[in-house]
């Protein structure tokens, strides 16, 4: 992989949990509107979904690269809990599946991503 698709590759990561915090924050408006259980779930979701888009800006200005590894481990385990959190709320039927069904897929995809980020940057060193 060249510097260049490097830097698309961070980008992307950059933008894409950024976008998933938005589209947390949003379900957390939506879930705090209902009833206690629903606004308490949201909060976590909100925490740790919000978390994982400022440990990889964190990262990307990583003083080293074991700090820049050890921020996008934070990313993954945040993005680990909050796909923890939304299977809760979708199981447990306070958001029904279609409504929840691409955010969950979004956490998925983020945690392959972040895992793939931290076992190859652990590779290179």
């Amino acid at each position: 992989m060249n510097e260049g698709d490097e830097g698309a590759r961070k980008r992307d990561i950059t933008n894409r949990t950024f976008s998933f915090a938005c589209r947390t924050v949003k379900l957390y408006q939506h879930l705090a509107k209902q009833k206690y259980a629903a606004e308490i779930l949201g909060r976590q979701v909100l925490r740790s979904g919000t978390a994982i888009g400022a440990n990889i800006e964190e990262a990307q200005a990583g003083q080293s690269r074991a700090d820049f590894v050890s921020k996008c481990n934070i990313a993954l385990k945040e993005a680990r809990e909050t796909h923890y959190w939304l299977r809760l709320l979708m199981d447990t039927k306070i958001v029904p599946t279609k409504k929840i069904n691409n955010l969950l897929n979004e956490a998925n995809e983020i945690v392959a991503i972040l895992t793939s980020i931290v076992k190859k940057t652990r590779a290179s060193s």
